[in-house]
């Protein structure tokens, strides 16, 4: 496997090289994808004359890193640079380079400036902004690419890799090149749509969407209303989670179990496990108030430990007063001893049990841990 890595990659700086050299010709892009198929990459296109010779702007669906200089393989466009800082890596990877580094206003005046010569290739723009693996859906398209042109052409892409994924989400594009060099092959395949023009009066972001709805019909996937803002949230996320402590062993009492730093609290996102978290903790506790049920998963990630952490006063609150008709049992009085020794401020009972105290041992804590929780266990039961 290590051989046949390093000859593909002396291979595909040959490509490289022979890319660089050789002016864009049919010629040129015959002999790239010849030399590409040594490589495994292997593309193919439904029906190359269905492609308009006419359209200025080819609309795509992203996959990977390397979808431009696939197509570029079947025809002459260029794509530009919309992140990354230019130079020699930039160009390297075949992205065109307009200069402009403000906002995206200033983009699609530059590209109608190269459009309206007739003498350039075609644009290819990928509207997703952001790769996915193709088989659940497409990311909302943004509407800027839409705005150059009145007539576009989409171009459904599929990509098919055995054994290993096609696009790993928050890899680096040298990762996913080198994982194309170890791979057997790997077969792009093209399919041109119809050109499709603009309505009258019909708004940009509109004809972005009629055109999403096509090319999720084509490729059999659903439009969602996603974005790439949402995908690198998403990413946060993950990466956060990533981070939090796992489940302490068995002989560690659940107390003494590492806790997140207060200052993460507001930081970690909210979402739907740590909110059926929140749920089987406000059974247990119907007393103690959700939101700071939520705060105190998000730090601790464990239902057993913020249960914990609220009967032992670790997490300060005021309980929930109960509403008006309810008809809810008075607490027992282990419970009513837990929530006393929480608050700190309220009035303490005159209950035995509210005034005694954990002994020094972890062992014999642990112990009158579990009985206070069997006994609210049995009360929400009750």
């Amino acid at each position: 496997g290590l051989c046949l890595l390093v000859l593909r990659i002396f291979i595909g700086v040959h490509v490289f090289l022979v890319s660089c050299a050789l002016p864009d010709s049919v010629l040129r892009r015959f002999i790239v994808r010849v030399m590409c198929s040594v490589l495994g990459l292997f593309v193919r296109q439904s029906d190359p004359r269905l492609r308009d010779v006419n359209v200025r702007v080819y609309i795509a669906n992203h996959v990977t890193q390397f979808d431009h200089n696939v197509i570029n393989l079947l025809t002459s466009c260029n794509t530009p640079a919309l992140n990354g800082a230019p130079g020699f890596i930039c160009w390297s990877r075949g992205f065109m380079e307009l200069g402009v580094t403000g906002s995206r206003a200033e983009l699609v005046e530059s590209l109608k400036v190269y459009s309206s010569h007739r003498e350039n290739p075609p644009l290819l723009l990928f509207p997703e902004e952001a790769a996915t693996n193709g088989r659940a859906g497409l990311l909302r398209f943004s509407s800027w690419p839409f705005s150059i042109l009145d007539v576009v052409q989409p171009v459904a892409l599929q990509v098919q890799r055995p054994l290993i994924t096609v696009s790993v989400a928050d890899s680096s594009w040298i990762t996913e090149l080198l994982w194309t060099f170890f791979v057997p092959f790997t077969v792009y395949q093209v399919r041109w749509m119809p050109s499709v023009p603009r309505r009258a009066e019909e708004l940009s972001e509109d004809f972005a969407l009629r055109v999403q709805e096509l090319l999720a019909m084509e490729l059999g996937v659903v439009s969602t209303r996603l974005t790439a803002a949402d995908k690198s949230e998403h990413m946060k996320r993950l990466r956060h989670t990533s981070l939090l402590p796992f489940a302490p062993a068995s002989s560690q009492p659940l107390a003494a179990r590492p806790r997140m730093p207060s200052s993460l609290t507001g930081v970690a996102p909210e979402d739907v496990r740590i909110t059926a978290m929140a749920q089987r903790v406000k059974e247990v506790l119907p007393h103690v108030p959700l939101e700071v049920i939520r705060v105190d998963l998000a730090q601790t990630n464990c239902v057993d430990t913020t249960i914990a952490n609220l009967l032992e006063g670790r997490v300060p609150f005021f309980p929930e007063s109960k509403e008006a008709g309810t008809d809810l049992p008075a607490p027992p009085t282990s419970q009513a001893a837990a929530t006393s020794g929480i608050q700190g401020s309220v009035a303490v009972p005159s209950s035995k049990q509210a005034t005694k105290q954990f002994a020094k041992s972890p062992v014999e804590r642990h112990l009158s841990l579990q009985e206070r929780k069997r006994a609210l266990y049995d009360y929400a039961r009750r």
